[in-house]
């Protein structure tokens, strides 16, 4: 076979075989395939789709061409996490630690943001100390003694996956949902994990813009999930707004302790005790919906999710006294509040999340390219969310910054507000769940 013979075949939208796909894979890791080659079959897979068999065997071929993470060593039910990201999004800091206080093993592996805000990494080396680079005895040694680590993806976990991701990201085929399924699922399949949780994010500060490609996106990854012997559940929900009040990693952090600590947002509580009992039922620590709900509610009353964060900072180096005291986390220099200055009592009708991740971006606390330096101290933290009262002198959210380009992130933060003279019905956090 040929790469122009596949590529013409794809083009017809004649489905390629198990053998054509890890020809592709393996040849093009050896270098013996150009990238402009694998780009036209991008996008003749971008146009014509893929079937679930063909997403099946490319998902495996990216697996396999990299390391795959024995989790063996580790004793008891091991689950992993994964979001597809949003604004705001720091359930890892949470969801994780309260799994972990309810007897699952968390062993995470998380890669670092690009866009608006940091990835999960970036949040956690927020606080001063924390090591995401630990070896993989420690890794392992670590989660034995205290039932969770998040760390970061080893170099070597689906190096085509990074290969055709960053063809993806300068041909225009990135939003291609067989694309996305097979990249996001043999990252988490390379992992290690017995069961798996996706939080599929949906909305205007989300990937996935509609639900209906949201619902298709989930189904084919629980699909993939289960063809490789895995347990995987996917949770679609709201991004049509920041999850939350704060955007920026210190800020985040602090929110996501102050959830452990049972006072976080109504929406990011809601979420994170959703995705736990998802968690809890899947690995079959609880019988059912209520029971895991008892659970998880009782782990945040007595503090056992917040202990379980504090010793996963302590034991990756990290300044533990952040759980308790947030000076010893990064400050910025200004904080600006911005007022709503009209005589008219308004709602909050919509707020642009993907806008409001932009000003944090703009502000510092994301990265353009990995090489770009994040400000941990700079973001926004939001005081008016959808549905809510406006009357003039309130504030509309609080600027953190360090002074770079703070006035165009202002403009931009005023600029994602939509008010109505109506009141406003809110959405459920929660859309759907696919098993």
């Amino acid at each position: 076979m040929t790469m122009i013979e596949l590529i013409e075949k794809k083009k017809q939208n004649i489905s390629l075989t198990q053998e054509e796909i890890s020809y592709i894979i393996q040849e093009y890791i050896k270098g013996n395939i150009p990238d402009y080659q694998i780009s036209a079959l991008l996008m003749a897979i971008y146009f014509n789709g893929m079937t679930d068999d063909e997403v099946y065997y490319l998902t495996q071929e990216m697996l396999n061409s990299g390391e795959v993470v024995d989790l063996s060593e580790i004793k008891g039910i091991k689950c992993d996490k994964h979001s597809t990201g949003g604004v705001g999004d720091k359930t890892s800091l949470v969801v994780g630690p309260l799994a972990s206080a309810l007897g699952v093993k968390i062993a995470k592996m998380s890669g670092r943001g690009l866009g608006h805000t940091g990835g999960t990494l970036d949040k956690l080396e927020a606080i001063p100390g924390f090591q995401i680079e630990i070896s993989s005895e420690d890794f392992l040694k670590q989660v034995n003694d205290i039932g969770i680590a998040i760390i970061g993806q080893s170099k070597n976990i689906v190096p085509a996956d990074k290969k055709l991701y960053a063809l993806r990201d300068v041909t225009g085929t990135v939003d291609s949902i067989p694309l996305i399924a097979s990249s996001i699922m043999s990252k988490k399949l390379a992992s290690g994990a017995d069961h798996i949780v996706l939080d599929v994010k949906v909305g205007s500060g989300a990937f996935m813009k509609d639900i209906n490609s949201a619902i298709e996106l989930s189904k084919l990854m629980v699909s993939l999930g289960k063809k490789a012997g895995k347990d995987v559940v996917a949770t679609i929900t709201d991004m049509s707004q920041p999850l939350g009040f704060a955007i920026g990693n210190a800020l985040e952090v602090i929110e996501a302790i102050e959830t452990l600590k049972g006072h976080g947002p109504k929406d990011f509580q809601t979420l994170c005790t959703e995705l736990t009992i998802e968690i809890l039922l899947v690995c079959k620590n609880a019988s059912s919906y209520d029971e895991a709900k008892k659970l998880v509610e009782k782990a945040i009353s007595e503090g056992l999710g917040l202990a379980k964060l504090q010793a996963m900072i302590a034991y990756q180096h990290g300044d533990s006294r952040v759980v308790d005291d947030y000076s010893f986390l990064p400050l910025a220099t200004q904080t600006i509040d911005l007022e709503y200055k009209h005589d008219k009592d308004v709602y909050v009708e919509s707020i642009n999340a993907l806008k409001i991740g932009e000003a944090a971006m703009l502000l510092g606390a994301g990265r353009a390219t990995l090489e770009d330096k994040i400000d941990f101290a700079v973001g926004v933290v939001l005081h008016k969310k959808v549905g809510d009262k406006i009357t003039k002198g309130d504030v509309l959210a609080t600027v953190y910054t360090n002074g770079k380009n703070t006035d165009e992130a202002i403009e931009m933060i005023l600029d994602a507000y939509i008010m109505s003279n109506q009141k406003v019905n809110t959405k459920n956090i929660i859309i759907k769940t696919i098993k």
